[in-house]
């Protein structure tokens, strides 16, 4: 049996590895000169790597932690100790846990809020969200008209549009309430999705995450073609025919493992039922910019500060210590999310710098103007990602368009973070669509 993917990102390398594994002849097509998709590791003059992608792995995400040891890798710990800071109607303040510096009355309103919410959550099934009882009212809102409705004070909503748009680059006005409970749930409710030491953000790989594409991707040989966009898809009922700018493809069946939106830009023969092509109009990638800066020493910690910030105040929404595991230097990582992203790639990089670098100050002290080095990464305007750090659905689409998102089509199985029951949109959940995808087409060929 031989099978064509499609992308060779975590979903794709993934995939492949687990149908090499079972004596399947593979084929890898990846549009750019590199491997690993949505994580892309960068080297500062002194040799110190950084990620300007994904980065993050924590506890529950078993796949990627899985594949992490399988391959030979490790993970340490985010800097977590100190003060956390907030900057919050042009005030600076230092908070601990997680009362993010807010006053007590919307820290109560925002604590009922989370735990209404994550009730809500805990009733969508992953597997397939349009069945919740709830699914058409749900998902005939957005999560912007759900706050209107239900949060008195406008800080408790501001808090929860902050959050929306560190968790998926995008706002709260663009994304469907049953969208927004479905991810929820999928990531092990909210606290697991914002949190450090027993979160999302918990560990990362020494040498930077794209070591897993890249380690996977060696193991392949010459099985992975790179600079190949795939530009068209045919089928028959005996086959599979892909086509690139560079080569033609063969195969017994494909999977697809790149964002939604690009789906579209493949030509299909026979084309793709009608819903399948609205689907692929329907997930837009959120919009973020990604900018590390790098110092001497990792100084905050010298005023017992964590380097964790939210700011309700300025372009750049968080910022984690994103420092080296023997924090011999240091590193301030900083994001501009779904509008403030959109607004900032219209600026020079020299404005974003400037903006980013005034708000470390703001929350970090004058010693943050001066890094050795800057490095950023508009995730916008990456031609074969289209946006980070994932897609998302708004009002109607999960209930009209849902059941596409994995549905075969034909000889095509379709893989990718987004298509994921557990961790949507995180680099474990497109590991686990790899491997999904490949038992589906190896039990498909034992049939």
């Amino acid at each position: 049996m031989k099978v064509v993917v499609v992308g060779a990102g975590l979903a794709g390398l993934s995939a492949a590895r687990r149908l090499v594994a079972s004596g399947v002849e593979v084929e890898v097509l990846e549009a750019r000169e590199r491997v690993g998709g949505r994580t892309l590791n960068h080297v500062f003059a002194d040799g110190s790597i950084v990620e300007v992608g994904g980065q993050w792995v924590g506890p529950t995400q078993d796949h990627a932690l899985a594949l992490i040891d399988e391959l030979g890798l490790t993970t340490f710990d985010t800097y977590d100790e100190g003060d956390y800071i907030v900057s919050l109607k042009g005030k600076i303040k230092k908070f601990t846990g997680d009362t993010f510096g807010l006053p007590p009355h919307v820290l109560v309103e925002v604590g009922i809020s989370q735990k209404r919410l994550e009730r809500m959550a805990a009733k969508v099934p992953l597997d397939e969200p349009w069945t919740s009882p709830k699914a058409t009212e749900w998902d005939g809102q957005t999560l912007e008209t759900w706050l209107r409705q239900h949060l008195r004070f406008e800080q408790s909503r501001d808090f929860w549009r902050a959050i929306t748009a560190a968790i998926f680059s995008a706002e709260a006005t663009e994304i469907s309430l049953l969208h927004f409970l479905f991810y929820c749930h999928s990531g092990g409710m909210l606290d697991r999705l914002m949190g450090t030491a027993e979160g999302a953000q918990k560990s990362r790989i020494v040498g930077g995450s794209q070591l897993i594409s890249e380690t996977m991707a060696n193991q392949l040989g010459n099985h992975l073609h790179l600079n190949e966009p795939v530009v068209s898809i045919s089928q028959t009922s005996s086959g599979v025919t892909v086509r690139t700018t560079q080569s033609e493809y063969s195969a017994d069946a494909v999977i697809v493992t790149i964002p939604q939106h690009l789906i579209g830009a493949i030509a299909f023969t026979p084309p793709l039922p009608t819903a399948r092509q609205q689907l692929v109009q329907n997930v837009p990638m959120g919009a973020v910019i990604k900018t590390v800066a790098t110092y001497e020493t990792p100084f905050w910690r010298d005023n017992n500060m964590a380097g964790f910030g939210v700011s309700l105040d300025h372009p750049v929404s968080i910022t984690f210590d994103n420092s080296p595991p023997d924090g011999q230097s240091g590193m301030l990582v900083g994001f501009f999310e779904g509008a403030h992203a959109r607004k900032a790639s219209s600026l020079s990089v020299q404005e974003r710098r400037e903006i980013f670098l005034n708000t470390l100050v703001d929350l970090f002290g004058p010693a943050a103007a001066s890094p050795i080095e800057v490095v950023e990464l508009d995730w916008t305007a990456e031609q074969w990602s289209g946006g980070c750090y994932g897609g998302h659905l708004g009002p109607g689409v999960w209930t009209q368009l849902g059941k596409e998102l994995c549905r075969p089509f034909g000889l095509v199985e379709w893989a990718g973070t987004e298509t994921a029951a557990k961790w949507n949109g995180y680099m474990d959940g497109a590991i686990s669509s790899g491997y999904l995808a490949a038992d589906r087409v190896i039990a498909k060929s034992r049939t």
